[in-house]
């Protein structure tokens, strides 16, 4: 015999899903505009007679302020009294330019508050809920956790282990390459895929790319969807001897979109005056550890921390081969995205041996396959 309340604890778990994946929904709007802080999403829903009624929905703004939940309670008003707010990562409980988001939901006087992560930042990590609870209020932890792991990776990367989290992005042949004969661009994958590459280049808080890609490909490194280019994210280039030529793409356009080149800390002096003067800010760091017989490189572990004290908390990488490579072998990559075409190139550069394959499979063994019109995109992550 079945127990009479488990119908109605059922139906209460999806209603709990369903209102928490628009939360996250709501959350994605943020994403890439909102560093340093997470992009988080709330929706508040009030019970209408037999109805679940959504009386005010938010996100993090631009810049990490104001938070989702005092957006949801602005559009809601009165009726949050009572109501269930759906967030997608702890309120915060500690004192900044703004008071507690836990704080202003029990003021406003909601009734329950449903999460799906609490925060790893070491200001918050629990408080908040626990603030909540004081007040009284029912809070129910974990719905959609996997999900909103994912939302908020970057997030938790950054407070976790000092850097950015790091999305990895290639476009390979069916017969291995990603570049023709000498490291020449070749266009690889087709439109479908390259409006999903800019869809992920406006969902990031920053896109780097390494020295050799500059100098063979002069990209732009910007959003180019209709009615996106205000989200192209902040460039960044790994370059360990300032070899970005002047005349680049990327630094002719410093002023408009910034250009951040991290190089070697004995990397000449005068080519860092010239960028300088043309609006591209230039960081040094110490070389990695190599063989005595190799060329000094840039330690990318430290030029990721780097970037976490700036507040980069997600870093998609358009890698070429030996970027690539490095962060493979580092375990640096959080998120692997291949853009695979059923077309060869025929002589051209390798994009990856078996060995750093394996590496990959090994390191991040969650993996989905869609298809981006006749491309194929594999999308690998961590457990």
């Amino acid at each position: 015999m079945t127990a009479p309340f488990l119908p109605s604890a059922i139906e209460a778990l999806r209603r709990d899903e369903r209102f928490m994946r628009a939360a996250l929904a709501m959350g994605r709007r943020g994403l890439g505009n909102t560093w340093p802080n997470p992009a988080v999403g709330c929706v508040i829903v009030r019970r209408v007679g037999d109805a679940d009624v959504v009386v005010g929905r938010g996100w993090t703004q631009p810049g990490g302020r104001p938070h989702a939940e005092t957006q949801a309670l602005a559009e809601a008003g009165p009726l949050a009294k009572g109501a269930t707010a759906y967030v997608t990562l702890e309120p915060c409980s500690h004192y900044g330019r703004t008071g507690p988001c836990a704080d202003a939901l029990a003021r406003a006087g909601v009734g329950r508050v449903v999460g799906a992560l609490r925060d790893p930042d070491p200001r918050v990590g629990g408080r908040g809920f626990d603030m909540l609870r004081r007040y009284g209020l029912e809070v129910t932890e974990g719905v959609l956790a996997d999900e909103a792991f994912q939302a908020h990776i970057g997030h938790i990367t950054r407070v976790t282990f000092g850097r950015p989290a790091v999305t990895a992005k290639i476009a390979v042949s069916s017969d291995g390459k990603l570049a023709g004969p000498g490291g020449r661009q070749v266009k690889i994958t087709g439109p479908d895929a390259s409006a999903r590459v800019h869809l992920m280049r406006a969902q990031s808080d920053a896109i780097a790319v390494g020295i050799g890609t500059v100098l063979a490909d002069d990209p732009m490194l910007n959003v180019r969807l209709p009615g996106m280019a205000a989200q192209s994210p902040l460039r960044i280039v790994f370059d360990s001897n300032l070899r970005i030529p002047l005349t680049s793409k990327l630094v002719r356009t410093a002023r408009e979109t910034p250009l951040w080149v991290i190089a070697r800390a004995d990397a000449p002096v005068e080519p860092e005056g010239a960028l300088v003067a043309a609006g591209v800010e230039v960081m040094r760091i110490g070389c990695a550890a190599v063989p005595a017989t190799a060329a000094p490189s840039l330690d990318l572990g430290e030029a990721l921390r780097l970037l976490g004290t700036r507040g980069i908390t997600r870093l998609m990488v358009e890698a070429g081969p030996h970027l690539a490579a490095a962060l493979i072998e580092q375990d640096l990559i959080e998120e692997f995205v291949q853009f695979s075409s059923p077309e060869p190139i025929g002589e051209g550069v390798m994009a990856l041996t078996p060995e750093l394959l394996a590496k990959i499979d090994a390191q991040l063994p969650n993996l989905a396959a869609r298809m981006a019109g006749h491309d194929t995109m594999i999308v690998q992550r961590r457990s």
